[in-house]
């Protein structure tokens, strides 16, 4: 079977908005947010914003892959990766937050499979030429994170409350998804890059079981946080194509 373009892996992450409309479930708040960062990643491919424009696509397309597959056996009722079981079992739940939601997306897809991803497509001595495209990512990503905010305040009104107990809603977008979580992912590639295949499996199970961990503690980070959260909570929209249409836009 030929490779997948973007636009293909495009295509699939709006089926699974669309499942996530059709069922009103929460797994589409990730999704929508995840489609709009992969077009906003094309954009910058089509652009010439990276020094390999072929290899970028291709590593879009393996790390889109991986939470694709993740969410087809979820849906057939099969077992995903630990991480990623963490965050489709949380969003079932209604008491998290639209950001602990996609926090605990991004903990699977970043921490998990952005390492995985690129070290398949630029393994052994490749990875350092990756290196500089992979940071170009960060910038990319920065450029959508105070439109993503805007568009969580839109369905969430006191999220400037994560002021008292934490952080801003969006410093925890970009420290998270642009800061630690990256440079965690750098880390494991750079683990699995000079290893064989068969020796991939040790390395990929124990950093499934810590993200698997860190999603748990996300959706539940105990009760210094919870007076706040639940007072963010009460205030956000309970009606789920609400929160996909804000976050898709």
């Amino acid at each position: 079977m030929p490779a997948k373009s973007i636009d293909e892996i495009v295509s699939d992450l709006t089926e699974i908005v669309e499942r996530a409309r059709a069922n009103k479930s929460r797994i589409g708040y990730f999704a929508a947010m995840y489609r709009k960062v992969t077009l906003a990643i094309k954009e910058a491919i089509d652009a010439g914003e990276f020094e390999d424009a072929e290899r970028m696509s291709r590593l879009d397309v393996v790390f889109a892959q991986r939470y694709i597959d993740a969410s087809a056996e979820f849906a057939a009722g099969q077992a995903p990766t630990d991480s990623w079981q963490v965050a489709f079992d949380g969003a079932g739940r209604r008491r998290p937050i639209i950001i602990q939601h996609l926090l605990t997306g991004m903990n699977a897809h970043i921490n998990l499979d952005l390492g995985i991803a690129a070290a398949t497509v630029a393994p052994g001595a490749e990875l350092a030429a990756l290196e500089g495209d992979f940071n170009t990512i960060n910038v990319v990503l920065g450029r959508l994170v105070e439109g993503l905010t805007a568009d969580i305040a839109e369905v969430s009104p006191w999220i400037g409350l994560l002021d008292r107990i934490g952080g801003r809603a969006d410093d925890a977008l970009v420290n998270f998804s642009i800061g630690v979580a990256r440079i965690e992912a750098w880390n494991l590639a750079g683990q699995l890059a000079p290893l064989s295949d068969s020796e991939w499996e040790t390395v990929v199970a124990a950093r499934d079981e810590w993200t698997a961990g860190f999603g748990e503690f996300l959706l539940h980070p105990g009760w210094i946080f919870s007076g706040g959260l639940w007072a963010i909570r009460i205030r956000e929209s309970n009606d789920i194509l609400r929160v996909i249409d804000a976050l898709s836009n």
